[in-house]
């Protein structure tokens, strides 16, 4: 593994660099000022956040301790290794001191919860300027280990409360990471079935290449990291108490429809095609879709590139109109 790149907290011209170049990096210091971190390294986190919740009731995860604070699959991967139950943030904080008294404690995890929905003063106490215009997202727990996966989006990822262990893969490692299924998956996208915590190399025996090229890093209460667009990240939360705060925003464009879908239909058309096939159909992916060469409607004048320059709305309008319609039409027979 390679230590993460870290720098103090930038400015916005220097984190639109850090975006452009499209690296993970960690940003210490980040949000050291925040009171949600000075409320938790007084030990009043609890407080803190349930005199500003509103009330309402949100899912907790609940994994036995023979899980060891994994968040997986059970052992048929036909479903999680945790369940969910209704709680209240102050029920939470509750359930984990009883926790604690506990010979074997459950994990207990609040995931992805929406500041503005259920503790609508938190964003503007503990503002992140960098993504100004972005919802946070808090991610509350006892130590717990979160397997590798991706998000479409990019991701300010804050510490709070707690330590945590972030270790990335760069997206073309996906074929070293032994993804799990796209349609169970623990929390709504795929996570791979290699642990990087504890590695079984006779099962997953390319998982070796993806740690020798792994990144990884250790962040403290108050430190951030950039995680890019499609990066595999494995997360282990290592404290008794941990609040990781994240930012997650897409500024691609959102009318063009879904690349998740054109994968998906892909893996449809595309897989089940003879070699020489899928070696014609790369070789055009490669060229119209990724312009791996150059722009492939560079030589035509510009009334007369159809699809090939297709990029106003109405364009695409058409366009998707008529890949429904073909799909239609193909299920008709």
């Amino acid at each position: 593994m390679h230590a993460l790149p870290e720098r103090q907290a930038p400015d916005d011209g220097e984190f639109a660099a850090i975006r452009q170049a499209a690296e993970p990096v960690v940003l210490r210091g980040a949000a050291a000022d925040w009171p949600a971190v000075a409320a938790a390294n007084r030990g009043a986190l609890g407080h803190y956040l349930s005199d500003m919740a509103t009330g309402d009731v949100v899912p907790m995860v609940r994994a036995p301790a023979s899980e060891a604070g994994r968040l997986h699959y059970a052992p048929t991967v036909a479903r999680p290794n945790f369940d969910r139950e209704p709680i209240t943030i102050a029920g939470f904080f509750t359930e984990i001191e009883r926790q604690s008294g506990a010979a074997a404690p459950d994990t207990l995890a609040i995931q992805g919860l929406a500041a503005a929905s259920f503790l609508p003063g938190f964003a503007a106490a503990n503002p992140m300027p960098l993504v100004p215009d972005v919802e946070p997202r808090l991610w509350l727990g006892t130590a717990a280990v979160v397997a590798t996966h991706h998000d479409q989006v990019e991701n300010l990822a804050c510490v709070a409360a707690g330590r945590r262990r972030f270790t990335l893969f760069a997206p073309e490692q996906v074929a070293n990471l032994y993804m799990g299924p796209f349609h169970i998956t623990p929390a709504g996208t795929a996570v791979s079935m290699a642990h990087v915590t504890a590695p079984d190399l006779a099962h997953f025996p390319r998982f070796a290449a993806a740690l020798d090229a792994a990144f990884t890093a250790e962040l403290d209460p108050g430190d951030a990291i950039y995680i890019p667009y499609g990066w595999y990240h494995h997360v282990e939360a290592l404290s008794p108490l941990n609040l990781l705060v994240n930012y997650w925003w897409n500024p691609a464009r959102r009318d063009v429809g879904s690349p998740w879908d054109a994968l998906m239909h892909g893996m449809v058309a595309l897989r089940q095609l003879p070699p020489d096939q899928r070696r014609a159909w790369r070789a055009m992916f490669d060229h119209y879709v990724f312009q791996t060469d150059a722009d492939p409607a560079a030589h035509l004048p510009d009334a007369m590139r159809g699809i090939l320059g297709a990029t106003s709305p109405a364009d695409l309008s058409s366009m998707r109109r008529a890949i429904i319609a073909a799909l239609q039409k193909q299920e008709r027979g």
